[in-house]
């Protein structure tokens, strides 16, 4: 009979001491080391969750019922509220209206906000001043502006109207046009917003080291070619920002052309809703019309568009980043070659 010996790394873990138990204090410690970025995040979730996802998930099932302002909850209908909205010509006209307004006051916003703050970036004597002097239109509540703005666009004796009339031209119908009143509707937005967008641009700017202004002025590039060659793709994460959230806030609006013309409309968006907005007729359904079930598919088909419309924002401004890179990556091939 022959013995064999055990294996070497069997006698040494035979022959190793047993671990030394870590003491609780270090345990507790690394549990705060791994739960505490979970806890401090917590609450925000939750704060989410109650007044963020709930009421989405809420609206949902609301507009999957017939739901009366003051009945309440109906018998359940499906998808029948979604099929009435998409076949009622006035969610048309407001789906237009909105992006109409969008447009008018989302461009010229971000090109007069970029310019804004290029200019507040060169150096101004009294900076803090003139950043404050941007903000106030922000600071203004959104009631006065409409009823200062709703003054100036008066069809009868109106600062526009009159300035118009200096020049030639006869009195405009900026409340009962369409397309005058959502330039007008779009001046509100763009005296509001375009302070505050600026300055979230400025921020950006000054972090954009000298260095690269300093060595393109040196290779003869001129403030434009700088600007759009090293301001533009050096914040474009922040444009991106800015134009996400000016999305969002432009397809949301209701403030403005709610008290636009309050006195002849009601509130409802014009005469003949030449200017009213989805959020606008979301309103109107809710509280004129009782039906909240019609109310809250309006609210999941805004919505749908506003992700629909954020998701090819952002598949535009990828797209434009990934062109940028060969260009950056040939240009640094060349300057390797040149030294």
């Amino acid at each position: 009979m022959t013995l064999t010996a055990p294996p070497e790394e069997s006698v040494a873990e035979a022959s190793a001491p047993p671990a030394a138990r870590r003491p609780w204090r270090h345990r507790v410690s690394r549990f705060d080391q791994n739960a505490s970025p979970y806890f401090y995040i917590s609450p925000f979730f939750l704060l989410f969750g109650l007044i963020g996802l709930f009421p989405l998930v809420y609206t949902v099932w609301v507009a999957l019922h017939e739901w009366d302002l003051l009945k309440g909850e109906g018998p359940f209908v499906g998808l029948q509220n979604f099929t009435e909205i998409l076949g009622d010509a006035m969610f048309w006209n407001s789906i237009f209206n909105t992006l109409s307004i969008f447009l008018l006051s989302a461009i010229p916003q971000l090109c007069v906000a970029l310019l804004i703050a290029y200019l507040l970036d060169r150096g101004l004597r009294a900076p803090t001043f003139w950043r404050m002097g941007v903000l106030i239109p922000f600071v203004v509540t959104p009631v006065a502006v409409a009823i200062i703005f709703s003054s100036i666009f008066n069809e009868a004796d109106g600062l526009a109207n009159n300035l118009l009339n200096l020049i030639g031209i006869a009195d405009q119908e900026w409340k009962h046009n369409t397309f005058l009143s959502h330039i007008a509707i779009a001046t509100m937005v763009n005296f509001r917003w375009t302070g505050y967008n600026a300055l979230i641009l400025l921020a950006a700017m000054q972090a954009v080291p000298r260095d690269l202004y300093e060595s393109a002025a040196l290779d003869g590039a001129g403030a434009a070619r700088r600007f759009f060659s090293i301001t533009i793709p050096t914040i474009r994460p922040t444009l991106i920002f800015v134009i996400i959230t000016a999305t969002i806030g432009g397809l949301q609006i209701f403030a403005e052309p709610r008290l636009f013309d309050v006195s002849n409309a009601g509130g409802i968006g014009g005469s003949e809703r030449q200017f009213q907005t989805t959020v606008l007729f979301l309103w109107e359904l809710a509280f004129f019309r009782r039906d909240l079930g019609e109310a809250s598919a309006v609210a999941i088909l805004l919505f749908l568009l506003i992700v629909a419309i954020g998701v090819i924002n952002f598949l535009i401004s990828r797209r434009i980043a990934t062109g940028d890179a060969p260009k950056r990556s040939a240009a640094g091939k060349k300057k390797e070659e040149a030294r």
